[in-house]
């Protein structure tokens, strides 16, 4: 597991399993804390527009930023809070986006979901119905005509995105291409109310990917270190020329489709199954269990990450939003591409 992560920029320097372990809970916390305070503000009507949080799915989605390093692509999406944090997603950017800033990445003009800094790999989400895989596609396409080597592209999906059309078509090029995609697959079990008996009839996920003769693998959603295992090797395969990857994680999402939903729906008996597991807390007793930090480590940590948080919220709040008599609200096919924003 530590192999597969170490040459990432964010735990360079790292010479043990317990540093990577660590840098990844701190990660998965400060993405927990930021989270919740966004579903704070939204509560209070400090936020337009919908707010998606990542519970449950902290693990699977750091050990995506972490196994990434400086060059690849990464295309997160609503839930990834914890990988763009890992993939080095500054805290002002989420938090400029969500409350629009104009100094945010897209200058408060676009949704909060939306933002991206396509320059340093990390790219806008279009939509979470598979609709990135082609976008990542297409940059590691670039790569190849430019002769960029050796780079990945990873894009997450939940399972209700595995049903349409665009994952199928982008999957297959992808597979015929050979191309260095890591595809990570969030099962938490619902596409919004849509329960997974009702989305597909296969047994595994895993068959879609053998259907394009990609290679797959899966992996317990709540076990962080299994996560990034399971991640870490895709994209150590994908980099070193085996094409495409996919990976599968089983899990709960521990929350509603959105702030707006309160999963009335959800069967209770998976809340009580392993699926349900809280993966922060499952690292909590991982850390505990392997004496890596004790009550008081932890707790300065939590502390660490929620003044920051706080400090970043303090700090937009006080940033003006777009001046609509100043702002040239036009198409991104104009001169806004060589803004030098992003």
């Amino acid at each position: 597991m530590v192999d597969a992560v170490l040459n990432h920029g964010a735990v360079e320097g790292a010479v043990s399993e317990r540093e990577v372990f660590i840098k990844a809970y701190r990660l998965m916390l400060l993405a927990r804390i930021l989270d919740d305070k966004f579903a704070s503000l939204y509560r209070m009507g400090k936020i337009h527009g919908g707010v998606f949080l990542g519970r449950g799915q902290e693990a699977l989605s750091v050990s995506v930023g972490l196994a990434l390093r400086k060059g690849d692509i990464f295309a997160p999406l609503i839930r990834d809070a914890a990988g763009r944090l890992a993939f080095g997603e500054e805290i002002l950017d989420a938090v400029r986006s969500y409350l629009g800033s104009a100094l945010g990445p897209a200058r408060g003009r676009d949704g909060n979901v939306h933002r991206g800094r396509p320059k340093e790999g990390l790219l806008p989400m279009i939509s979470h119905l598979g609709a990135m895989i082609s976008v990542v596609n297409g940059t590691l396409f670039a790569h190849r005509f430019k002769g960029i080597k050796h780079t990945v592209g990873a894009t997450c999906l939940g399972e209700g995105g595995t049903s349409t059309g665009s994952f199928h078509e982008a999957l297959n090029q992808a597979a015929v291409e050979k191309l260095p995609l890591v595809l990570v697959i969030a099962n938490n079990q619902y596409a919004y109310s849509t329960p997974a008996r009702l989305q597909f009839a296969c047994h595994s996920l895993l068959e879609k990917a053998a259907g394009y003769g990609v290679e797959a693998r899966l992996v317990d959603g709540t076990d962080l270190t299994a996560c990034l295992e399971a991640v870490g090797r895709a994209v150590s395969k994908a980099r070193a020329g085996h094409g495409p990857q996919m990976v599968v994680a089983e899990l709960l999402r521990l929350c509603g489709h959105g702030e707006h939903d309160d999963a009335g729906y959800v069967d209770p008996a998976l809340k009580t199954s392993p699926l349900g597991r809280d993966c922060l807390k499952m690292a909590e007793a991982h850390l505990n269990q392997h004496t890596w930090g004790g009550a008081d480590e932890l707790a300065g940590w939590r502390k660490s990450a929620v003044q920051e948080v706080e400090e970043a919220v303090a700090q937009v709040q006080r940033e003006p939003g777009p001046d609509p008599f100043k702002e040239e609200w036009c198409a991104l096919v104009s001169k806004h591409l060589s803004e030098g924003m992003l």
